[in-house]
């Protein structure tokens, strides 16, 4: 790659790891209607720049819809002008919806469990509304690994968040496409095209295990650079027979079986 610039290495790096998530875990199939949840925050809006600019690709053939879901009893400020604009200059139909939640009808989960498991309910109802049959959403390698980290130390589980997850009650598919990008790399991709950050509010951000976890795996990778690789190859060796799918806590594995996703 003699010759190119920082950002044109960069770009290759990205699309490189977005093309063999795609490939290696079969994640769009021709005829596909997606979802794609955005946050406001630098992946999902990555991600919604990415497959907008795949879906006009010739193959395969396929759709999105970008779905923003507000949580009314959560200090969160987003600008949603900003994801409707940026979602039409990419030729993409947008949606907002607002829900909630109340974080004292099961103190045994803490309120950002309660707060993202809402959030996905949402999309999976505005899913079905509007005909999409699978759900993207932007989470990265690093968010992998720390689910694999906080499922390990607080469930004793060997699992996290998968590539593709097909559901079994319901005629949905959740992809993550990003599942082989690194945050570090999506940072400066977001700094580069110059994403508006939201504004984040939330009183229980820095309560949360995966701050701890965040933390944990930057403290492993100063020890090792290669601690991700080893820890996703290690993943990837136990998942060999379909690497990355199931489901991504013990608590969606009991949803997924009793239907109450």
């Amino acid at each position: 790659m003699a010759g190119l610039s920082e950002h044109d290495k960069l770009q290759r790096r990205i699309n490189q790891r977005f093309n063999k998530a795609l490939n290696d875990y079969r994640l769009i199939d021709d005829g596909d209607h997606i979802l794609i949840g955005i946050s406001g925050g630098k992946d999902s809006l990555a991600l919604l720049e990415l497959l907008a600019r795949q879906s006009r690709v010739l193959k395969p053939r396929f759709s999105v819809l970008a779905v923003h879901v507000g949580m009314a009893n959560i200090g969160y400020e987003s600008d949603v002008d900003y994801l409707r604009d940026f979602a039409g200059h990419l030729g993409v139909g947008f949606i907002h919806h607002v829900t909630s939640f109340d974080a004292s009808t099961d103190t045994r989960k803490s309120p950002c469990f309660l707060c993202s498991w809402n959030r996905r309910k949402a999309l999976f109802t505005l899913a079905k509304q509007y005909g999409c049959n699978k759900i993207a959403l932007g989470h990265h390698m690093d968010d992998i690994l720390e689910t694999l980290l906080m499922n390990l130390v607080f469930q004793g589980s060997f699992s996290t968040m998968p590539a593709r997850l097909q559901m079994r009650k319901f005629p949905l598919t959740i992809i993550r496409p990003l599942c082989l990008e690194h945050e570090a790399d999506l940072e400066q991709f977001a700094a580069i095209r110059q994403y508006q950050r939201q504004t984040h509010q939330c009183p229980y951000e820095h309560d949360s295990h995966r701050t701890d976890m965040k933390r944990l795996l930057q403290q492993l990778e100063a020890m090792n650079p290669e601690v991700r690789y080893n820890l996703w190859g290690a993943l990837s060796r136990y998942l060999e027979t379909e690497p990355l799918s199931g489901a991504e806590t013990p608590e969606e594995k009991k949803e997924l079986k009793t239907g109450n996703l």
